[in-house]
Order: C-alpha cells, then sequence, then structure tokens
C-alpha cells in the first residue's frame, strides 16, 4: 500500500470545481476524460504484460474513463473486453461509448473473468452503497488482478462513509489529485497501491499527502540551546514522559528536562528534576513544553496545563491535558503555539459531535481549538486552523502498541523547539515516527523508536 508523496488531495466537490475551472480556461471535460482514459489504458498496458483485459464500465464518467481506455489498448493490439452495467446515462460517457468499435457485453454474475480486471463502474461520485446484485458480481472478480479507476467500485471518495468496496484493487489510478478515500481508513488498504494520473487539473494544495521525512542537519554554528530545549513535565506515570523525553533527543532536541521525574535512573544526557517546573516555565531558552504524558485528569494537571499556557512557551498537549487546555486555547485564538496529540478516544471526548470523515472533523476541530491538531491512527491526519492538512497514509501497523503515542509527543516537541511553524514541526514529527517505525518493523515496542542502535536510512 503506497500514496504518491506530497501530492494534492480533493474531495469529490473540490475535484468538481477543479474541473469547472479547467473548462472555463479552455481545457474541455472531454479532453479530460481523454487523458484519463489513456492514463488507464497506459497502465493497464504494464498491467496485463500482454495478456487479456476486461473493463467493466459504469453509467457515469467513470464509465467513460473505461471506454476512451478500451479502445486505446485495442489500437495498441490488447486482447479488450468490455462488460457494461447499463448504457452511458451522461453526454461525456455517450461520446466515449460511440468511440468504441468493439462489442459490449452486459455485466451479469456469468460475465468470464480476464486476468487484469479494470473497474470503470462507479468513481468518486458515488452517493450510496453498491446494491447487492452489482457487490455479488464484483465479488466474482476477487483473485484477479485489478486496476480501478479513481477508487475501487462501492467507495465513498470522501471518506465520510465506511462503505466497503467489494473488488479490491492491486493498484488504484487516481485522477487529476488524491481523493480522502485513498488516505482514510476504511477504504485506503482497498486501494492497493495509489498512482496519480496528472491530466491537467490544477488542484489547491491546502490539503496533501506526506512528504518524505526529514530531520534538519544543525548548522556549523548550533549548540545544545539553539538547537531546541524541550521541557518534559511527567506525571504520576512518569515513563510516558521518559519515553517522550528521550524522543525529543533522539529527533533532534539539543537538550531536554525531565520535569517531575522521579529518583529513577534513565539517561545521564536528560535533565532529570524532582521540583522547579514553573521556574524552568521562565527559562528564555526552553524552546517547547510537553505536558499530558501519563497524566491522568485532575487539579494537578490542570494546574499544570494552566502554568504551561501562562508561559506563552510552544506547547505539545497529549491525553488529559488536550481537555484541560481547550476553554484557554479556545479564548487564546492563535496567540499560543500548540500541537494537541489525540488518539481516537480522546478526540471524541474533545471534540465531540464532529461529523464528516476524518479529514473534516481535524480540521474542524483544529480550527475549534486554534492549534495544529495530529489526529492519530492507522490513518493520522495533522491540520492547522488555517484549513491546511497533511494526511500520512500509510504508517507502520507496528505502532500500535503502548507508549508510541508518548515517542510522538517528544518528536513533536523537538520539531517545536527549533522555532518556525507548528503545523511544519507537526508534518516533520510524524514523519519521523513513521519512518522510524517502517526502520525497525515486526516486533517493535516503543523503546525502541528511541533506542540509539536503529539502523538509520
Amino acid at each position: 500500500m503506497s500514496v504518491p508523496t506530497n501530492t494534492p488531495i480533493l474531495t469529490t466537490a473540490a475535484m468538481r470545481a477543479a474541473e469547472a475551472d479547467c473548462a472555463a480556461s479552455g481545457t474541455t471535460l472531454a479532453e479530460l476524460m481523454d487523458r484519463a482514459g489513456a492514463a488507464v489504458a497506459d497502465i493497464a498496458w504494464r498491467m496485463a504484460a500482454g495478456g487479456p483485459v476486461l473493463i467493466l464500465c459504469g453509467p457515469g464518467n467513470n464509465g467513460g474513463d473505461g471506454y476512451v481506455a478500451a479502445q486505446l489498448l485495442a489500437e495498441r493490439g490488447a486482447a479488450v473486453r468490455v462488460a457494461a452495467l447499463a448504457e452511458p446515462a451522461t453526454d461525456l460517457a455517450r461520446a466515449a461509448r460511440a468511440l468504441w468499435n468493439g462489442p459490449v457485453e452486459a455485466l451479469t454474475g456469468d460475465t468470464a473473468a480476464g486476468p487484469l480486471i479494470v473497474d470503470a463502474l462507479f468513481g468518486v461520485g458515488l452517493t450510496r452503497p453498491i446494491g447487492d446484485d452489482v457487490a455479488a458480481i464484483l465479488r466474482g472478480f476477487v483473485g484477479r488482478r485489478v486496476l480501478a479507476v479513481d477508487v475501487p467500485s462501492g467507495v465513498d471518495g470522501d471518506g465520510v462513509h465506511d462503505w466497503a468496496p467489494p473488488l479490491p484493487a492491486d493498484v488504484t489510478l487516481a485522477l487529476g489529485a488524491l481523493k480522502p478515500a485513498h488516505v482514510l481508513i476504511p477504504a485506503a488498504p482497498s486501494c492497493g497501491r495509489v498512482l496519480l494520473a496528472p491530466i491537467g487539473i490544477a488542484a489547491d494544495r491546502t490539503m496533501r499527502s506526506a512528504s518524505p521525512p526529514s530531520i534538519a542537519v544543525p548548522d556549523a554554528a548550533a549548540h545544545k540551546f539553539n538547537r531546541g530545549m524541550v521541557l518534559v513535565r511527567s506525571g504520576p506515570m512518569p515513563g510516558a514522559a521518559r519515553l517522550a523525553a528521550a524522543a525529543s533527543l533522539r529527533s533532534g532536541a539539543g537538550y531536554v528536562v525531565l520535569s517531575g521525574a522521579d529518583d529513577a535512573p534513565f539517561d545521564a544526557i536528560i535533565v532529570e528534576e524532582a521540583v522547579r517546573y514553573a521556574e524552568r516555565l521562565g527559562d528564555a531558552r526552553v524552546g517547547a513544553v510537553i505536558v499530558g504524558l501519563g497524566y491522568p485528569a485532575g487539579e494537578a494537571l490542570d494546574q499544570d496545563v494552566a502554568a504551561a499556557l501562562d508561559s506563552a512557551k510552544p506547547l505539545v498537549l497529549d491525553a488529559a491535558a488536550i481537555a484541560s487546555a481547550l476553554p484557554r486555547l479556545r479564548t487564546s485564538r492563535g496567540t499560543v503555539s500548540a500541537i494537541l496529540t489525540p488518539h481516537e478516544g480522546e478526540f471524541a471526548k474533545a471534540f465531540p459531535g464532529l461529523a464528516g470523515s476524518k479529514i473534516d472533523r481535524a480540521k474542524a476541530a483544529a480550527a475549534d481549538a486554534g492549534a495544529v491538531l495530529i489526529y492519530k491512527g492507522a490513518d493520522t491526519v495533522i491540520a492547522a486552523p488555517d484549513g491546511r492538512v497533511v494526511a500520512a497514509w500509510p504508517g507502520s501497523p507496528w505502532l500500535a502498541t503502548a507508549g508510541t503515542g508518548d515517542v510522538l509527543a517528544g518528536a513533536c516537541g523537538a520539531m517545536l523547539a527549533r522555532g518556525g511553524d507548528a503545523f511544519d514541526a507537526a508534518v516533520a514529527a510524524v514523519g519521523w515516527h513513521i519512518a522510524r517505525a517502517k526502520a525497525i518493523g515486526p516486533g517493535l515496542v516503543a523503546d525502541d523508536l528511541t533506542a540509539d542502535d536503529l539502523v538509520k536510512d
């Protein structure tokens, strides 16, 4: 499973608006369909490797893309069959069908499969689950190589509805831009490897997939304080804060103070202090404060969160600290630079009642809080109050273990302490976290993410 990196993501509505802009600037929708069909034909030609191709065409423009691809493949000498669910229902699809010189079979449960199936039945505009009869037909092709046009049929392109496609794809060719379904659970795994067909759409980059991870290299004048000093506030369960402190160092911080730690030895390069939290908050060298790790809700946490907010230092807030800080964050409206790192349960508690896809909810929560938000999970979404979004799919399934969120918080602290934009810091931290996990692989535990013997890329 993979998606193109640093690539725009458009909702169905945004895609239609972009297509309209193309038409207004002189590129017709028919030209866009020709480009899409040609891109489908190119990928199908490579995947089929000289073998027969069965193209499944629906009644809409997704089916039109399939008819265009069928004709181009036939002109190359491929053995192409077309099976249609219904007659074309749009002008564009009818025009594309008219250019196909071969026969069109009725798509039924008796349709013979081919080695390669091109799924051009339903695209991103699907507004309801596909019927049981069509789903049964598609399930009959499971086990064949499948190329999906834009999204596998049955997927909600915007990622709002959890509709499971009956025929998962080995390869999905995204037309013009990625769609939310390509980067969100549950649809993303069914898309297989996602490729992009740049058909001439001028896509807005407000939402995009993640870039390859990188860590800023210290310059020649670097020292431990200007590389970033991080203050980690330990709660009653200090193991979480210790993980975060170690992660801050591993991800590039120059100096880390673990405040409120017990007397257990840990690492000589981390400064541990049982007291002096308030004093450290006043240290001008501290570039970021991490609060909430291993720290249950209560008066003590509220006091530590309030002190951190009073300091006006850039903050990383995790777990119960998120709900504790929200009233102040909402009234400060961006005067405090903060990154919130909730998992699903913490998100639902802090931001109840939000609707839409995970991207929609992350954007709404970030705008509500006036803070950058990392909505954790297999399909992690990073959102800024100004509407910027990065989707970090695919992550690493080995991160689904206790303590890895604490490591992510530590990396956020390191990136934030260097100064600059909190959103960029959050994106960099998530990238470091995923890359580290992929380098370790099977059997990962959170402590491994901060180990000193990890082979670097």
